[in-house]
């Protein structure tokens, strides 16, 4: 495997560990879910547009998802859209 492989899955395995450890519960269950469903498929910049918004509140980020709050245009791009469209299932 080369490096730059086992750089994007340890980053990948990342992003996964923090989507699922939020804090709050709601926010735990719809990013990580988002991550496991999503995180395989995205390519290396949107794995770094997911990773800047993991960066963000809690409270920020499901008031943008859910459309409460408009999103910032920095963080108005495809993988927040993928987020909006995503709907977590037991």
């Amino acid at each position: 495997m080369r490096t730059m492989d086992r750089s994007i899955d340890s980053r990948r395995r990342r992003a996964l560990f923090r989507s699922r450890r939020r804090g709050i519960k709601e926010s735990d269950l719809l990013l990580g879910g988002f991550a496991e469903r999503h995180l395989g498929a995205l390519s290396d910049e949107q794995l770094e547009r997911f990773e800047a918004l993991l960066e963000r509140s809690d409270p920020e980020l499901l008031g943008w998802i859910a459309g409460a709050q408009p999103v910032p245009s920095e963080f108005d791009h495809d993988v927040m859209s993928l987020l909006k469209n995503f709907r977590y299932s037991l």
